[in-house]
């Protein structure tokens, strides 16, 4: 008897096609994310004359780099105008020292107390203790508008006004989110730790600062890179408490920029050389700790 054999296609010449659908899709939607920051390239890359006369180049019509230069105050008001630019500039050094200041101050101040107050509400036993943690993080439902007209009455009674120490002052100590987010790590820390450290005579203070600090790094990083992107973009409350020239951030100074236009209409140019510029930071920022921040999102704590 003879017996035949169907040959079958070697399982690596197979084509996963649903495979190359998702990743088609995800491109696309990559694409579609990326592509408003793209224009904004496009626009800061092109003749403040020329921007209206092609919209539907993908390419800067009129390549030129002097919206980046008038912006950073580094040409001349006869320049800038000669170039087809509004003669605006901004005091970029300064507003960016500003924004380092406010942003640093309420990172460090945000992680550090957030962190303290989430070591509190996981491991120490006080009365109320689970019903106080669910009235502060319930204020995550309360929406941040409501507080503005309260903040604001209270620093201007402190005369706080115009200050850095105004524009830090609501939010420097902690958030509900920063409480929530490191509460939930503290959780999964290994108690067996703690307990033989205070054994052998450590107080609270002591084993939070040399033991659940040092292992807590990379929930901490991702709490740091997320308060410095909120707080770097924020615009509404330093634009209220901030608007003297010395203590400006860059996201108001560009919303200062954008509405002395002479002639009305807004300098897009120039409008979009600044926040590219102001982009700068925390693209640096996450660059150098993106892979950090990405593990700790699934952490686990110390085991």
């Amino acid at each position: 008897m003879t017996t035949h054999t169907v040959a079958r296609p070697a399982s690596g010449s197979q084509i996963n096609w649903g495979r190359i659908g998702i990743i088609a899709v995800l491109i696309v939607l990559i694409l579609i994310t990326l592509f408003p920051i793209y224009w904004v390239l496009r626009t800061a890359l092109s003749d403040p004359r020329l921007i209206f006369t092609n919209t539907t180049s993908l390419l800067p019509v009129g390549f030129t780099f002097n919206n980046f230069l008038r912006v950073m105050g580094l040409m001349s008001t006869e320049e800038a105008i000669a170039a087809g630019g509004t003669g605006q500039s901004i005091n970029f050094l300064l507003f960016l020292r500003n924004s380092f200041i406010v942003t640093t101050l309420l990172v460090v101040g945000q992680v550090f107390f957030s962190a303290m107050a989430a070591y509190a509400f996981a491991r120490l036993k006080f009365p109320f203790r689970e019903q106080i943690f669910f009235i502060y993080v319930a204020a995550l439902m309360v929406p941040g508008i409501v507080l503005f007209i309260p903040n604001f009455v209270l620093i201007r009674n402190l005369g706080w006004l115009d200050t850095f120490q105004g524009i830090v002052a609501p939010k420097f100590l902690m958030t509900p989110f920063a409480v929530f987010f490191m509460r939930q790590f503290f959780l999964t820390i290994n108690r067996e730790v703690e307990e033989a450290a205070r054994i052998d005579g450590a107080g609270y203070f002591r084993v939070f600062w040399s033991l659940i600090l040092p292992v807590s790094m990379a929930p901490l990083t991702t709490l740091g890179i997320l308060t410095f992107i909120g707080e770097w973009n924020e615009y509404f409350w330093p634009f209220i408490v901030g608007r003297d020239e010395s203590v400006r951030v860059l996201t108001v100074a560009l919303g200062i920029f954008r509405s002395q236009t002479p002639q009305g209409a807004p300098d897009w140019g120039g409008l979009m050389a600044g926040t590219l510029v102001a982009m700068v930071p925390i693209l640096i920022l996450f660059a150098i700790t993106a892979r950090k921040a990405i593990d700790s999102i699934g952490f686990s704590g110390y085991k």
